[in-house]
């Protein structure tokens, strides 16, 4: 039975510090603030996996990737998980699916030829798509565009499609904090939100269920002015380029890579000098900010129309950005930077008014959150715990949290099989995060990391081989496997019958 509005926001590879932290001063997000300030901010909140893909399936079924194996763009989701979407539709609601969810579907049973196998872009089960935002495979926007008069031809050899090539500001080839060929009422962002609110202002005689994804500050990193210069590249810090020596990252920069960061882009991660650098991370900036602001037209709409009491907002990212840390960019590591993300919850039952929780929380946590304030317990199987019970001190915090992230590719051998010599069931890591250890297990045995946040927070020295901290590494190993032993599937562990 439907008790009010349930309003899911998640943002697109958005770190927590952008947010709550050394970037936060410098990044214009009044929008955000104030949806933390009515609610509470979870400072300690951690996707389980990455990338998109794998995230997105996480955040859609409360399921570790070691469970759902939806463990990399592209990989299906088995038919038999539940998910969100289906869910909520037990509860009464239809799932209105604002932007994408990135879900391959399962194969079985369909035909070789489905178009629906040949992108990994697809809807999330349950859910009704009502504004398709899909970043590769995408056309609505694009047919927008075109409608404005823009020519959308691809350049031929240039990854990243001739719709986020800056234009040049002084007539010679495009910087990379040039505006975007669109506006800014015509981005990506503001169609989005245009087409959400449109929608949505028809449907506040009944309570909805709303999954608003937005595409920022994803790469391609260019944004439409004012939002390109907004942010001071000389202001921001410096990223943290200090790492430990480790196989991982010698295979991690063996090749080019992330060559979608930015218009002629060569992948050169290690080769990005400090100018250009910063000017990304402040077009990354301005990015966020250009989502802010079309927030806070969500929010105030919310306000305008009486609903903003009945609504629970969640707003949240699906996996983090290294942004230039240990001259990383993306989101495929083992550090922090890729995992850490915002949390924000505001509505009905929330004790928030700025509340600061510092507890560790993971993502599974958000579809068992939803559910209950839809009246409804999660599967046994979801591996998350409703956020409700944190909050009222019913539950005791969590001790760890738990990640995975998988580097393989079928049939197409990445950098870091290559350099590791790791099939693709090998290469791939785990890791176990407490407040003051972090503990990650590299599998094909690679040698782990240990690092200590208490004194190391920027996880620069690797402490494994340490004989000092032996102890540290057998206690953390047996909790890795005690977590996977206890959070194995459980959809039918719980019953029993004929016995």
């Amino acid at each position: 039975m439907t008790t009010g509005n349930i309003l899911f926001i998640t943002l697109d590879q958005l770190r927590a510090d952008l947010i709550a932290g050394p970037l936060a001063k410098h990044v214009p997000t009044p929008n955000i603030d104030r949806l933390a300030g009515e609610g509470v901010l979870f400072e300690n909140h951690f996707t389980v996996t990455v990338p998109c893909g794998p995230a997105r399936a996480s955040l859609m079924t409360g399921l570790y990737a070691m469970n759902h194996r939806s463990i990399r763009n592209g990989t299906p989701l088995a038919r038999h998980h539940a998910t969100l979407g289906m869910e909520m539709r037990k509860c009464g609601y239809e799932p209105l699916l604002f932007g994408y969810t990135d879900a391959t579907p399962d194969p079985t049973g369909m035909d070789p030829e489905d178009p629906d196998l040949t992108i990994y872009e697809g809807v999330s089960p349950g859910f009704r798509e009502l504004v398709e935002m899909r970043l590769d495979a995408g056309l609505e926007w694009p047919a927008f565009l075109v409608s404005r008069g823009h020519d959308l031809r691809h350049e031929p050899g240039v990854k990243v499609p001739s719709l986020f090539r800056p234009v040049p500001r002084h007539g010679d080839a495009p910087a990379i904090n040039d505006p975007a060929r669109y506006s800014a009422e015509e981005s990506d962002t503001a169609y989005l939100t245009d087409r959400t609110l449109a929608a949505l202002a028809v449907r506040a005689n009944r309570p909805w269920f709303a999954h608003l994804t937005y595409i920022r500050p994803h790469p391609p990193l260019v944004a439409p002015a004012p939002y390109n210069t907004m942010v001071d590249p000389a202001a921001l810090p410096a990223p943290h380029r200090d790492a430990p020596s480790h196989p991982f990252l010698d295979a991690w920069f063996s090749a080019p890579s992330n060559t979608g960061l930015f218009w002629g882009f060569d992948g050169d991660c290690a080769g990005l000098d400090d100018a250009r650098t910063a000017q990304l991370r402040a077009v990354y900036a301005g990015l966020v900010a250009e989502v802010d602001h079309h927030l806070g037209r969500v929010l105030d709409f919310l306000d305008t129309s009486g609903q903003a009491d009945n609504t629970l907002v969640i707003l949240t990212a699906d996996h983090g950005e290294m942004l230039g840390d240990k001259r990383m960019w993306g989101k495929d590591s083992v550090f922090d930077p890729a995992f850490h993300v915002p949390l924000i919850l505001r509505g009905p039952g929330i004790d928030g008014s700025g509340r600061r929780v510092g507890h560790l929380t993971e993502s599974v946590d958000i579809a068992p959150t939803i559910l209950r304030f839809a009246g409804r317990d999660a599967p046994a199987a979801m591996d998350g715990a409703p956020l409700q019970d944190l909050l009222a001190g019913a539950k005791p915090p969590r001790r760890h949290v738990f990640m995975e992230a998988d580097f393989s590719q079928p049939g197409k051998p990445t950098r870091c099989q290559r350099t590791l010599g790791l099939d693709e069931n090998l290469c791939n890591a785990a890791i176990l995060r407490e407040a003051r250890w972090k503990y990650v297990h590299f599998g094909g045995g690679v040698p782990p990391m240990l690092f200590d946040l208490a004194s190391d927070p920027q996880e620069t020295t690797n402490l494994a081989a340490d004989p000092a901290h032996a102890a540290e590494m057998s206690r953390l190993r047996a909790a890795m496997l005690d977590h996977v032993s206890e959070r194995r599937d459980r959809r039918l562990t719980g019953m029993s019958y004929g016995v």
